[in-house]
């Protein structure tokens, strides 16, 4: 029995059957989600020879310290914004040279939001070592805080399908 809707054990076994074919190592750097999505990919079997580590970035000091994110980009932009999701997807695959990295930064709720940041505003960046990078805003609403999180499970192994080379 798995901890997590079928669609998500599904989509986190197609990750670890391709990256396993492939021999591509992944990285995780969560904000919003608390590492759900490297336990979900975890919750598979085989995940040790895909999966290498996940940075649980909750606080702003610790996406300075484990990932390198810039104070002055924290500052400008705040925690939840596309600059800092891309320079903490950066940060994971430099700290720990895996093929892929998946980041995610967002507002879970319920409370938290603003007009200009509402509850359910998620800034999602995945990067391929090669290069290739996507980036996602996504806008779930207040869907309440678990959906939410579990929404950005959902995206986030979308994107780590979608930017493999």
């Amino acid at each position: 029995m798995s901890l997590y809707p079928a669609d998500i054990e599904a989509a986190a076994a197609r990750i670890i059957s391709t990256f396993g074919a492939r021999s591509l190592t992944l990285a995780t750097a969560e904000s919003c989600t608390g590492g759900l999505i490297i336990a979900a990919l975890t919750e598979i079997a085989g995940s040790s020879s895909v999966v290498d580590r996940g940075f649980i970035t909750y606080s702003n000091q610790a996406k300075i310290d484990l990932l390198g994110v810039g104070t002055e980009t924290l500052e400008r932009c705040g925690a939840v914004s596309r600059t800092t999701a891309l320079e903490m997807v950066d940060g994971a695959l430099k700290r720990s040279g895996c093929d892929v990295a998946v980041a995610v930064t967002g507002i879970a709720g319920p409370g938290g939001g603003s007009t200009e940041k509402p509850v359910g505003l998620v800034h999602l960046a995945a990067k391929a070592r090669d290069g290739g990078v996507l980036h996602r805003e996504m806008r779930y609403g207040e869907i309440g805080r678990t959906q939410i999180r579990l929404a950005t499970v959902r995206t986030a192994l979308e994107m780590l399908a979608e930017v493999i080379p």
